[in-house]
């Protein structure tokens, strides 16, 4: 496989002070946790240097939706972000449902991370939250 042949997908679990990052494996199989990074003033900068370097062609973002299955509060600035990811990037971008995600990051950290300092590594549950919202769209593609 020639470099050019790897193409990844991302998936971004959005916070208003962090933002969770998690990449496909080439194959599109597996997710995993990529990095967190701070939504401030080097966000797109930040963004820009992921998406060029790891080759994305799509992006999955998370939208939090509530138990009766309306968008929760946060989701408009959610929105807001999708519609200059698409004006920066030009890149499919797919809305998912990620409720329970940072739920199941967090049972995943418990299990998996020694110490209870890292444990509480809020940018841990983003990326293991946008990595879930990845692995959840990856096994919708089988």
């Amino acid at each position: 496989m020639n470099d050019e042949d790897i193409k990844r997908i991302l998936a971004i679990d959005y916070g208003a002070k962090r933002i969770g990052l998690a990449l496909s494996d080439p194959l599109l199989i597996f997710a995993y946790n990529y990095k967190t990074i701070l939504n401030d003033d080097k966000l797109w900068n930040n963004l820009d240097q992921v998406i060029k370097e790891r080759q994305v062609v799509k992006i999955i973002l998370g939208i939090p939706y509530q138990l009766n299955g309306n968008l929760s509060s946060n989701a408009p600035a959610i929105l807001k972000f999708k519609e200059l990811l698409f004006k920066r990037y030009a890149l499919d971008i797919i809305e998912w449902d990620e409720s329970n995600s940072s739920q199941k990051a967090k049972e995943i950290i418990i299990q998996t991370v020694s110490g209870r300092k890292k444990r509480r590594d809020k940018g841990l549950i983003d990326m293991g939250s946008a990595s879930i919202i990845l692995q959840e769209y990856l096994n919708s593609l089988n």
